[in-house]
C-alpha cells in the first residue's frame, strides 16, 4: 500500500471508531430497545494454552433459517448482519477450566484472549466449552447477558490437521462471478446454500483420519466478514458438515487499508498462525482454483517445508487458468509435498485414501454421498438460471 494510502486509512478509521463510540453513546442515552448478546467464536489451544475470542453485538433479531423463507426474509437478515451494532469497550468475564479472566473488547466489539492454564485439559477430548458472562454496559431492563462458548483443543491422537477455504471449496459461491455471488449471498439462507457435493463425508473422513480414536484438527479461513458467521455455523450444521474455528475478516476500516480487498496477505498471515501454533503436526490444505489459493498455498509449502502433507485445489475455473495451477504443482511436486488439482471431492478423497490418511471405507462413503447430493437447484439458483438462459437467448 502506498503511503498515502496508509495515512488515509488510518485517518479513515480513526474516524470510523470515533462514530462508532459517538453512536453507541446516543443511542445509550435515548434508550436502545435491543437487547445485547454475546457471540462466542469457536476457539482452539492446546492442553496448555486456548485462544477465545468473540464479539458483542446488540440483538438484531435475526430469524433462523427457514425452508419456506421468502427471498425478501433473506434479504431483510442479511441487511441485519451487515448493519450490525456492535458494542465498543465492552467489558465481559471469561471461564474456562477453572480459570476466570476478564476481557475487553475492541472499539468494534470484537474481543480476544490467550488464556494460559494451569494444569493440563484432557488429553483425549477435542472440544472444550467455555463460559462467557458480560459485566458491562449492562441493561437494566434485560438481566444478566451469557453466552457458552467452545474451544477446539488437538487431542493426543491428532496425526494431522486441515485448513480449508471456504467459498467454491465448501460451499457453492461462485466468488469469480460478482453477480451471481452476490445474490446468492444476499438471497440465500443456511438452508439453501449448497455444499459441493462429498465435502460433508471427506471432510468427516479426514478429521477421523485412520487410527482408533483419531481426532485431527480442522480450520476454515475465509476473507467473508465476521458478520456471516452464524449464517456460515449454521450452514456446517445443517449439511452435517464438521464445524471448526473459522477465520474471518472485520470489514470495518482499519488502519492498514480502506476496504478488505487484499487476499493474499490476510490468508498468509491466518495460515502462519494456526502452523506456527501447532508446530508438530503436518497440515493438508483445501482451497479452489477461483482466486489465489493455489499461489498462497504454493508459498506456504516453500515457506513450511516439510510440514504440508498435500495442497487439494478444487477446479473451478477455465482451462487457461489451470494451466497456471498445473504449473504450481510442478513446483509444490519439487518442494517434496503434493498439489492436486480435483475435478469434485472424490478426487481429493480418493488421493487421501491411497496416502493411508482417510480410512479405505469411508470412500464409499463419500461416493455414495456425492450420488445423494444430486438436487433439484435452490429458488435462488432457480433464478440465476433463469436469468442465464434469457440473457442466452
Amino acid at each position: 500500500m502506498a503511503r498515502w494510502q496508509e495515512v488515509l486509512a488510518g485517518l479513515t478509521s480513526n474516524v470510523e471508531d470515533q462514530f462508532d463510540t459517538l453512536k453507541f453513546r446516543l443511542k445509550e442515552r435515548l434508550g436502545s430497545d435491543d437487547p445485547v448478546q454475546i457471540v462466542p467464536y469457536h476457539g482452539y489451544g492446546s492442553r496448555e494454552r486456548v485462544f477465545l475470542r468473540g464479539r458483542v453485538l446488540e440483538d438484531e433479531g435475526i430469524a433462523a433459517a427457514d425452508e419456506n423463507d421468502r427471498l425478501w426474509d433473506n434479504l431483510l437478515n442479511m441487511y441485519r448482519r451487515l448493519e450490525s451494532d456492535e458494542i465498543p469497550h465492552a467489558r465481559l468475564r471469561l471461564h474456562f477450566a477453572g480459570v476466570s479472566e476478564e476481557v475487553v473488547a475492541d472499539e468494534e466489539g470484537f474481543f480476544a484472549t490467550w488464556l494460559d492454564l494451569p494444569e493440563l485439559l484432557p488429553a483425549g477430548q477435542l472440544w472444550h466449552q467455555a463460559e462467557w458472562e458480560l459485566l458491562s454496559p449492562r441493561r437494566e431492563d434485560q438481566g444478566a447477558v451469557r453466552a457458552t462458548g467452545h474451544v477446539m483443543v488437538a487431542p493426543a491422537t491428532a496425526r494431522f490437521g486441515v485448513i480449508s477455504d471456504i467459498d467454491d471449496t465448501v460451499m457453492q459461491s461462485h466468488a469469480t462471478d460478482l453477480v451471481r455471488m452476490a445474490r446468492l449471498t444476499f438471497l440465500g439462507n443456511a438452508r439453501t446454500r449448497l455444499p459441493f457435493p462429498g465435502v460433508a463425508a471427506f471432510y468427516r473422513a479426514l478429521q477421523g483420519g485412520t487410527g482408533p480414536d483419531v481426532e485431527n484438527v480442522l480450520f476454515y479461513l475465509s476473507s467473508s466478514p465476521w458478520n456471516l458467521y452464524d449464517l456460515l455455523h449454521d450452514f456446517f450444521r445443517l449439511q452435517d458438515i464438521p464445524v471448526a474455528p473459522t477465520f474471518l475478516r472485520d470489514w470495518g476500516l482499519t488502519a492498514q487499508e480502506l476496504l478488505p480487498t487484499e487476499h493474499h496477505g490476510y490468508k498468509l498471515e491466518a495460515l502462519r498462525t494456526i502452523l506456527d501454533f501447532y508446530e508438530d503436526l503436518p497440515f493438508i490444505l483445501i482451497g479452489d482454483s477461483g482466486q489465489e489459493d493455489p499461489e498462497i498455498y504454493h508459498e506456504i509449502v516453500h515457506e513450511y517445508p516439510g510440514r504440508i502433507m498435500a495442497v487439494y485445489i478444487r477446479d473451478v475455473s477455465p482451462e487457461e487458468r489451470d494451466e497456471a495451477v498445473r504449473a504450481l504443482a510442478e513446483e509444490v511436486a519439487a518442494a517434496q509435498s503434493t498439489l492436486v488439482l480435483a475435478e469434485d471431492t472424490l478426487a481429493m478423497a480418493r488421493h487421501a485414501a491411497e496416502q493411508g490418511w482417510i480410512a479405505p471405507e469411508m470412500l464409499a462413503h463419500v461416493e455414495a454421498a456425492i450420488a445423494e447430493n444430486a438436487q433439484a437447484p435452490t429458488p435462488v439458483e432457480a433464478l440465476l438460471e433463469q436469468d442465464e438462459d434469457e440473457a442466452a437467448a
